[in-house]
């Protein structure tokens, strides 16, 4: 496993995990993520804190290099998941963990009874404000457009929401607070003038980049730099895509977890049956 020098990718940043099977208590991301490592390495897998520089897929043995290091190899799953677009201020980074989130499946529990603004208005934000409702008590859009970008059947499930309010034509210009996020000052596409909103979370929802720089001239990518895949493979053989790279719909761990078991069943028969 070549991991980078943080495994676990988005799990990682996650502050607190309630959901994962087999665990009924409570735990950070860094936690899981540590408790699956010492699962893989207790089966025999190698983890390699390293980053992967370049690839070269043109033949076999495909070859993986880490710097001046080279791994040479008959079968790759790639997991190099996707980031969150983000907004680019820096107390969006100072705040990140400490009100600032990207999942509401992951953390909306911790803002029961409390006001949240959502940025974003395509599919994904409206759907992680629906979810928020469950726990706060105020949930506010924040879009830069005039009106919602999200399907139809998200849009007319969150206007007839009593939980959810709408600031249109409006960005984010800072997140302010202390220790923990206290308000976002909101700036107004129209007017120009800037507004102060009081709130104990920002969930930012404004899209994905996946990781796929690597592969730009390797293996064959979409228009939104997404791996093409059939199901799990590739167009090259032996080569498989599992995790958040490969699902834009659900990205939780387990869903993560159950695509890189398939891959590596595939990366099995692959094996047997080519090379036994």
């Amino acid at each position: 496993m070549i991991s980078g020098a943080v495994p676990g990718g988005q799990i990682a940043l996650t502050y607190r995990v309630d959901n994962y099977p087999g665990f009924h208590e409570p735990m950070t991301g860094p936690e899981l993520t540590e408790k699956l490592i010492k699962h893989a390495t207790g089966f025999g897998a190698e983890l390699y804190k390293k980053e992967a520089t370049a690839v070269d897929f043109s033949k076999q043995p495909y070859k993986v290099y880490c710097g001046e290091d080279v791994y040479e190899t008959k079968t790759v799953i790639v997991t190099t998941g996707s980031l969150n677009r983000k907004l680019g201020l820096k107390s969006e980074e100072k705040f990140f963990g400490r009100g600032v989130f990207v999942c509401a499946t992951c953390d909306a529990a911790l803002y029961e009874g409390l006001k949240v603004v959502v940025v974003g208005g395509g599919d994904s934000a409206v759907q992680e404000a629906l979810d928020l409702t469950n726990f706060a008590e105020e949930v506010y859009i924040v879009h830069r457009r005039d009106r919602l970008t999200a399907c139809l059947c998200l849009t007319q499930r969150a206007e007839e929401h009593d939980k959810i309010k709408f600031l249109f034509n409006h960005v984010v210009e800072d997140i302010l607070g202390e220790k923990n996020v206290e308000a976002v000052k909101l700036r107004s596409l129209k007017t120009g003038e800037e507004t102060v909103l009081e709130t104990d979370g920002v969930l930012i929802a404004i899209g994905w980049i996946p990781n796929t720089e690597l592969f730009e001239d390797q293996l064959e990518l979409d228009n939104n730099k997404y791996i093409i895949t059939d199901g799990l493979e590739t167009n090259k053989p032996g080569i498989f895509v599992a995790g958040d790279l490969n699902d834009q719909d659900y990205r939780q761990v387990i869903t993560a977890c159950s695509s890189g078991c398939m891959a590596a069943l595939k990366v099995e028969r692959y094996l047997q049956k080519n090379y036994s």
